[in-house]
């Protein structure tokens, strides 16, 4: 990655460097970076601030191991802040949550699918029969068919009627089945919308 312009100058050589969660667009935190850092934080693609505090470059989860491992690094429009995409390693906040802003800040819209795909992958792994998203991928990849074919024949019959609730709850089923089933077949959401994107690119 290369390193962005900035106007060093304007804020006595700290900018502020917000930091987004990559898939889900979540804000996990706001730090604060010299050139120090922001070299380091390329460097390592490991998250790393200037510690206002501690006086000292600090990598995000050098303590806790829960790292912020970086995706991109983006400058704004006046060159005097930051975004940073990474993936956490774990809870962002000291206090356990996932972001610093508290749990309860989950991104909307197509943000949150990005983030019941984690919350599929994390259940699958835990082979907790007791939830019925594992009871259905242990039946297997069959069945996870059956059921994306079952829901999108109910969402398409939904479609035909004028019962628009009835209709986005029938969507909402088939998202969610067709998640499991990219999962059964050992993908995530994040490959299906890859191939979006490749689709949507501009051409050159």
């Amino acid at each position: 990655m290369k390193l962005p312009k900035i106007d060093w100058k304007k804020i006595d050589g700290l900018v502020p460097a917000i930091v987004q969660d990559a898939s889900t667009r979540q804000v996990l935190m706001l730090g604060y970076m010299n050139e120090a850092a922001l070299k380091k934080t390329l460097a390592s693609k490991k998250v790393t601030f200037f510690s206002r505090s501690k006086q000292r470059l600090w990598t995000k989860g050098e303590s806790s191991k829960n790292f912020l491992r970086v995706v991109s690094v983006e400058v704004d429009c006046d060159n005097d802040t930051l975004l940073v995409l990474a993936h956490p390693a774990g809870p962002t906040c000291h206090r356990g949550t996932v972001s610093c802003f508290g749990d309860g800040a989950l991104a909307g819209g197509a943000g949150f699918l990005a983030h019941l795909d984690q919350v599929v992958a994390a259940r699958i792994k835990s082979g907790d029969k007791s939830s019925y998203t594992v009871r259905l991928v242990q039946e297997g990849v069959a069945r996870c068919a059956q059921k994306v074919g079952e829901e999108g024949v109910e969402t398409a019959l939904a479609a035909m009627q004028k019962d628009n609730k009835e209709f986005a709850g029938e969507a909402a089923d088939l998202l969610y089945h067709l998640i499991v089933l990219l999962h059964a077949k050992k993908r995530t959401l994040g490959d299906a919308i890859a191939v979006l994107e490749k689709r949507h690119a501009p051409k050159k």
